[in-house]
C-alpha cells in the first residue's frame, strides 16, 4: 500500500520547489527571543541563544507537504545540562503532526541525547533516544528529516538512526494531509531533559549557543491549499527523494546505529504500555 501510494503520488507531482544551502534572511523567520536569534554572514549563519531570560527560536517562511529537510548544526559547547535544542517539523491546529529532533544537553564530558518523536493527528508518545558516535559540539554535523508518502527517516551525517513506516493500511495514523514547517529552538528544561531533571542549570555558563547553517529543502511548499508540486511539469531528478526507500546498505547502517547507540525505544518499554505496546511495535513490517 505505502510503495502504491508513493508510486501515485509522483505521477501526480512532477516539480519540486528547491532550496539549496539556502539563505536565512529569505528561508525563515526568527519568531522569539528578543534579539538571542541572530542571522550572520549575510544569511549563510544563523545562531540561537539562551539566557535565564529567554532561549530563542526560528521558523520557515513557506510550509511543505513532504520532503527532505536537511540542516547542518553545531550544538551548545561545555556544560549544556538542563538546555534543549531542537530542530523538528510541525503542523497547526489541535490535532497536529509533527516529526521532532530534540538535542538534550549534559554535564560537561557527558553525551548528549538526541530525541526523536513522531506525532500523527495529536498522538505521539513514539519516542526513541540515541547518544551520538561523535562530538556534536565540536563541528557543524547535518541533521535531516525525510518525509514521504512511505516513511519518515531520521539521519545524521546521511546514516539513518530511525525510520517510522507508513502502516496506514494497519491502522496506524500517519502524518500525510497537514502541511508543516520548519521550526528550531533553544530553550530551559532543566525540570526533564538532563538525568529526568536531577541536573539543573548552570546559568553562570550562560548565553548558552546553537548554530545552524546550510539549511536545505527538496519539498512541495503548500500556500493557500495549493502545492508546489504542479503536475503540469515533469519529473525530474529533484523527486528522488519522493520514493526513496532504505536500501539494504542503508538498513544495515540503520541496524549498527540502533545496535551500538539507542538508549530508548517506546517499542520496548512494556511497563509504559501495560496494556499492550503501540499498534506499530507488533506489526510485521515488510
Amino acid at each position: 500500500m505505502a510503495t502504491l501510494a508513493i508510486f501515485l503520488f509522483s505521477l501526480l507531482f512532477g516539480s519540486l520547489i528547491t532550496i539549496v544551502a539556502g539563505n536565512f534572511y529569505q528561508d525563515v523567520d526568527i519568531t522569539w527571543g528578543d534579539g538571542r536569534g541572530k542571522i550572520l554572514n549575510n544569511g549563510k549563519l544563523l545562531s540561537l541563544s539562551l539566557d535565564q531570560a529567554s532561549g530563542s527560536g526560528f521558523q520557515s517562511k513557506n510550509q511543505y507537504l513532504y520532503g527532505k529537510f536537511d540542516v547542518k548544526l553545531k550544538l551548545v559547547p561545555g556544560n549544556s545540562a538542563g538546555t534543549v535544542t531542537t530542530y523538528y517539523l510541525r503542523s497547526e491546529g489541535s490535532t497536529w503532526d509533527e516529526l521532532d529532533f530534540e538535542f538534550l544537553g549534559n554535564l560537561s564530558g557527558e553525551p548528549y541525547i538526541v530525541h526523536t518523536n513522531v506525532y500523527s493527528q495529536g498522538k505521539g508518545d513514539r519516542e526513541q533516544q540515541f547518544y551520538l558516535w561523535f562530538d556534536p559540539t565540536a563541528d557543524f554535523h547535518t541533521y535531516s528529516i525525510l518525509w514521504n508518502p512511505g516513511h519518515v527517516v531520521f539521519s545524521v551525517d546521511g546514516r539513518p538512526i530511525r525510520e517510522f513506516k507508513n502502516l496506514e493500511a494497519v491502522g496506524v495514523s500517519y502524518p500525510k494531509s497537514q502541511p508543516m514547517r520548519i521550526y528550531s529552538s533553544i530553550w530551559n528544561a532543566d525540570d526533564w531533559a538532563t538525568r529526568g531533571g536531577l541536573i539543573k542549570t548552570n546559568w553562570s555558563e550562560a548565553p548558552f549557543t546553537a548554530n545552524y547553517k546550510n539549511l536545505k529543502v527538496n519539498g512541495c511548499v503548500w500556500s493557500n491549499g495549493v502545492s508546489s508540486c504542479n503536475s503540469s511539469n515533469s519529473r525530474n531528478n529533484n523527486n528522488a527523494w519522493l520514493s526513496q526507500e532504505l536500501d539494504s546498505t542503508s538498513q544495515k547502517r540503520l541496524k549498527w546505529v540502533q545496535n551500538n547507540y539507542m538508549v530508548y525505544n517506546y517499542c520496548l518499554d512494556t511497563k509504559r504500555f501495560p496494556q499492550g505496546l503501540p499498534l506499530e511495535c507488533t506489526v510485521i513490517k515488510s
